[in-house]
């Protein structure tokens, strides 16, 4: 008898249906003679709808109250499955994460795991019963108090949960069928992937693709943990998340992927770009700027700095960044404006971040000028480029984002002629 870990996301358990359906989905797994563990987030659009009255009494919600808030969300949804399941005939019993034994840093919002000791889990599963374990949070190892891991928390949750009790399968539920060569929502002709190593799913989450949270991949590929995304809308086989060596092999053991040089392109409309206009050219004043966003713990994406002017030793610094935290690094550097002597500051919220990610291409010569040419072939102008071994990605225009998606799409001929993209419910999580 086998452990399988089961996630499920907001969109799978959004309303009572969707709770009913899922359950028998776990009851299923349960009679397949499996012991079975299962993650849930909040329903629907709970966590927002919780941050939405929090910010109604507090412009500033204390982080400590803002986490004891959200992590209500998780306990809902774990109950009432357990109720769904109960009502099944089988036994369910639900957990809070700290009951689960999930221990992390003390860091409100996004605390990352320490520890996972589920002997509260491992004991229920061995006497029969269907363990329901509330995503998104855990208890901090020092303070004691209740803590959330941050956005796609509950992908993290699972994986932890998957390693510690040595499972054999990691199966991250949303509302699509798997993987997609890109988003369903913006190229229709997406085409699922069957097989895509833990180093390209990395870089597609960090890319901005939603369908897997970036910790969650790091903490599976760190344990090798295989991770099987698929619907809890449909029975389909989904996309196996596994060892680069695994990859070249499809389902039916044939070198179906071998020849992929890319996977997928992945697209991000949360970025925000910065430029530090006519920063002296000499050692240290870069270390300063970066330094200034890391003690405000934002990180940065993309930089670019121009070559110095000849005529006044000046250059220009430009650098990406989430958008929500863009106001914050723009005040934690104009502090520095005096000291590093820079001329001024510019702020552009209106941009985003469209890669392409495929292990083949480090391999492959052109592929560089290939999605270049696609990309003005669209009429898409590039305002900053970064590449990697598996990666190379670019910012444009927010409003040219689709465009981008789509000429990349059909470059590298990533499409299907099936009509298989789906999107069963709203949110891609």
């Amino acid at each position: 008898m086998g452990i399988v870990v089961q996630k499920y996301g907001g969109s799978s358990v959004a309303d009572a249906e969707a709770i009913k359906r899922v359950a028998r989905r776990i009851v299923e797994t349960k009679k397949d003679g499996n012991q079975v563990v299962v993650v849930v987030s909040a329903m629907g659009d709970t966590t927002d709808e919780l941050i939405d009255l929090a910010n109604q009494v507090s412009p500033l919600p204390p982080a400590r109250e803002l986490d004891m808030l959200l992590t209500a969300g998780e306990r809902i949804s774990m109950a009432v499955l357990a109720m769904a399941i109960h009502d099944l005939g089988h036994e369910a019993r639900s957990f809070t994460g700290s009951q689960a034994g999930v221990i992390t840093d003390a860091e409100h919002g996004r605390a990352k795991i320490i520890d996972v000791t589920p002997g509260r889990i491992q004991a229920a599963i061995d006497e029969g019963a269907i363990a329901i374990v509330a995503g998104f949070q855990g208890v901090s190892q020092t303070t004691k108090d209740i803590t959330t891991l941050g956005r796609g928390g509950s992908d993290t949750t699972a994986v932890a949960l998957a390693v510690a009790l040595a499972a054999d399968v990691c199966e991250i539920y949303s509302d699509v069928d798997g993987i997609f060569t890109a988003d369903p929502r913006i190229e229709p002709r997406a085409r699922k992937v069957p097989r895509i190593s833990y180093e390209e799913t990395l870089e597609m989450a960090a890319q901005g693709a939603k369908i897997l949270h970036l910790r969650c991949v790091e903490y599976a590929r760190r344990y090798d943990m295989p991770i099987h995304v698929r619907s809890s809308f449909s029975e389909k086989e989904g996309t196996w998340v596994v060892k680069s060596q695994d990859v070249a092999v499809d389902n039916q053991g044939e070198n179906a992927m071998e020849a992929a040089i890319i996977t997928g392109v992945a697209h991000d409309r949360s970025q925000a770009k910065i430029t530090v206009v006519g920063v002296p050219d000499k050692p240290g004043e870069a270390a300063a700027i970066f330094r200034a966003v890391a003690d405000a713990q934002i990180n940065i994406d993309m930089i670019v700095q121009n070559v110095s002017a000849a005529a006044t030793s000046l250059t220009d610094v430009s650098f990406t960044l989430p958008r929500g935290e863009g106001q914050t690094a723009m005040a934690a550097l104009s502090k520095l404006q005096t000291s590093v002597g820079f001329e001024t500051l510019q702020y552009d919220d209106s941009v985003g971040k469209v890669s392409i990610v495929g292990a083949g291409m480090s391999s492959s010569p052109g592929i560089s000028a290939r999605f270049f040419e696609a990309l003005s072939d669209a009429g898409v102008n590039i305002e900053m480029i970064s590449t990697s071994e598996i990666r190379v990605s670019v910012v444009v225009a927010e409003t040219q984002v689709e465009d981008a998606v789509r000429a990349a799409h059909a470059a590298f001929d990533l499409g299907s002629d099936e009509v298989e993209a789906v999107v069963y419910g709203g949110t891609g999580r």
